[in-house]
């Protein structure tokens, strides 16, 4: 039981030194983006691309890490699972959503006329 306990912190330990260590090496190439600013922009991005991927990279090995993609590879599935309404659905849906806007702009604007006439005739 001990033993496990001590995995867990090593392991949880040795998973905050790979995530500090991956902040600072997306700083540190945020940095170089930035100083090397000379170089050709597309030298620079293909090097901060680098960075950051290495940085996923040392993410993905943490337990964190492979929560994280096994839930984006369940929801994945989830939505592939999804029943997506046909081109005729869709096109339905946004006219009638332009005609309910309409309307209620024009009761709310007949109702912001009768309120104006309301006020002007008392306050006249």
């Amino acid at each position: 039981m001990n033993i496990q306990a001590k995995e867990v912190a090593s392991t949880s330990t040795f998973d905050v030194l790979k995530y500090v260590l991956s902040l600072v090496l997306v700083s540190a190439g945020v940095v170089a983006f930035y100083q090397f600013s000379e170089v050709s922009q597309l030298y620079r991005v293909l090097g901060m691309l680098a960075v950051v991927l290495v940085a996923i990279a040392m993410m993905m090995t943490t337990v964190i890490g492979r929560n994280s993609l096994s839930f984006a590879q369940e929801a994945r599935l989830e939505v592939r699972k999804v029943v997506w309404p046909s081109r005729q659905d869709t096109t339905r849906m946004t006219l009638m959503v332009f005609a309910i806007v309409i309307i209620v702009g024009l009761i709310l604007w007949l109702l912001d006329m009768f309120l104006f006439w309301a006020i002007t005739t008392l306050t006249a």
